[in-house]
């Protein structure tokens, strides 16, 4: 998770973590309860979601249904890159599936994306 951090951080985003599955709703309710204003972006507003899919406190296909859900980007990143894996968070709604290891090479040009044209989803 840390190095996940550090690749969202060297893209100039503010990474927040989501402890467990009910952290993650509380920030999507926040986030949805928002008016954003175009003339006055706040740098806290979320503006998509990195997924892990094999993280230990949730599920990660279902974190991606709920980020998908709301009409936030969302990628999913997985240790090994695998169909399976792949097709359940592509499914979900998931722009990108990346390993870990093409996560830390590309995740920070998709992170910039997000930032600076977040309107587009990704």
């Amino acid at each position: 998770a840390s190095r996940l951090v550090a690749a969202v951080q060297r893209a100039g985003a503010t990474p927040v973590r989501m402890a467990s599955d009910q952290d993650l709703e509380i920030a999507l309710e926040a986030a949805m309860a928002e008016e954003p204003d175009p003339n006055d972006p706040d740098p806290r507003r979320i503006v998509g979601a990195i997924v892990d899919l094999f993280g230990h406190r949730s599920d990660g296909v279902e974190a991606v249904k709920a980020v998908h859900g709301v009409g936030l980007p969302v990628i999913a990143v997985a240790q090994h890159d695998d169909q399976e894996t792949r097709g359940l968070a592509l499914d979900a709604g998931a722009l990108r599936v990346f390993s870990y290891n093409k996560f830390f090479e590309d995740g920070p040009s998709l992170v910039r994306r997000w930032l600076t044209e977040p309107a587009e989803g990704g």
